[in-house]
């Protein structure tokens, strides 16, 4: 039987409801499956462990997630704790250290869900983020704080190798989709020496993916292109920042937050990568038993298809379709069904699957 060991980061707000119903479904889908098993170890990483040791990994941690093959992470953010202090004291240190660059996020509406957009129905959209450079990678400072001169900076990072190998890793899945279609998203006009560089490393790319049509798209330009003809997109690639504001977008149009997953990927798989659905701690509803599971079980499916797990994962898809076009909605989707329920849905569906298949 293959074994698959998972480190669970549940985190915080709503970070630990989800993670919960997503290692409900998991171990669900393990038990009817009977060809492979997950060995889950819980880190109880968060904000509340932040404040009472003054840390969120230990010394040690990132040599102990090293020893899993992959990481089921919840959300980080707290009320109590600056934003920047918790995202560059949890979620980032994992991602960078891991190497996880490649970052994917896609998009469509699932059965029964209503897109906000009149033909939200032609969403099929993944977007890919540079996850590991760029605007997020951590250069900069403050000097005279506190007085009329004080100084902030904020300096983006672009490397050929960074760059190159996330278009090469955008190019790659463009090339397995039905429409082959890549779409380049900088601010090039104004930002004359990153982003230009950004453009000529792809075009320079494109050479060796003749089968893959590409165009480019300025970033203010192509959130109108998404709101007003989403069916001229198909795979996006972008930076660290304007991907990570996009697939917020895209998440919206699609209908929800709730719904949208993302895979922090190390492709080389020297080191763990990590799955988180996109919603973060939603404080407003945490400890209600409304947060949407769907985000974390289509995380799920995709933590699934990377371990090799692929007919699991889309038995997961394919329920999860199931239950929305049900309509078996919590409210941010208009309905009034609770976390529980959700996951009771799904785990139902999985079990008729089994049934019809019996």
């Amino acid at each position: 039987m293959r074994e698959y060991k998972i480190a669970a980061i549940p985190g915080d707000g709503i970070g630990p409801e989800v993670i919960s119903a997503g290692l409900q479904v998991l171990e669900t889908l393990a038990e009817q499956d009977g060809g492979f098993k997950l060995s889950v170890e819980r880190f109880p990483w968060s904000s509340d462990y932040y404040l009472e040791r003054g840390y969120y990994i230990p010394t040690d941690g990132l040599e102990r997630l090293k020893q899993f093959d992959a990481i089921f992470f919840g959300a980080v953010g707290a009320l109590n704790v600056p934003d920047h202090v918790s995202l560059w004291g949890l979620r980032l240190p994992i991602a960078q250290g891991f190497d996880q660059y490649a970052n994917v996020r896609p998009a469509r509406v699932l059965p029964g869900v209503r897109s906000p957009l009149v033909n939200g129905k032609d969403i099929d959209w993944v977007i890919i983020r540079e996850n590991s450079e760029g605007e997020y990678a951590g250069n900069g400072g403050r000097t005279h704080r506190g007085l009329p001169i004080e100084t902030a900076t904020e300096t983006s990072v672009f490397t050929r190798a960074g760059v190159e190998r996330i278009h090469r890793f955008a190019f790659e899945l463009a090339a397995k989709r039905p429409r082959k279609h890549l779409t380049l998203v900088t601010k090039s006009n104004a930002q004359r020496f990153g982003m230009v560089m950004w453009d000529e490393i792809f075009f320079e790319v494109a050479n060796d993916y003749p089968d893959v049509t590409t165009d480019r798209e300025l970033v203010d330009a192509v959130t109108t292109r998404m709101v007003l003809k989403p069916q001229t997109l198909d795979v996006v690639v972008a930076t660290n920042l304007h991907a990570d504001i996009l697939s917020d977008l895209a998440a919206a149009l699609s209908g929800s937050l709730g719904i949208a997953p993302t895979a922090n990927l190390n492709p080389e798989r020297v080191f763990p990568s990590m799955f988180e659905p996109i919603h973060g701690s939603a404080f407003d509803i945490t400890g209600k038993g409304i947060a949407n599971p769907v985000a974390t079980f289509w995380t799920a499916a995709m933590m699934l298809e990377h371990l090799g797990e692929k007919a699991a994962a889309d038995r997961l898809m394919a329920a999860i379709e199931q239950i929305t076009a049900a309509g078996v909605f919590t409210p941010d989707l208009g309905g009034t069904a609770t976390t529980a329920s959700v996951t009771e849905a799904v785990c139902k569906a999985l079990a008729q699957q089994v049934k019809k298949a019996a």
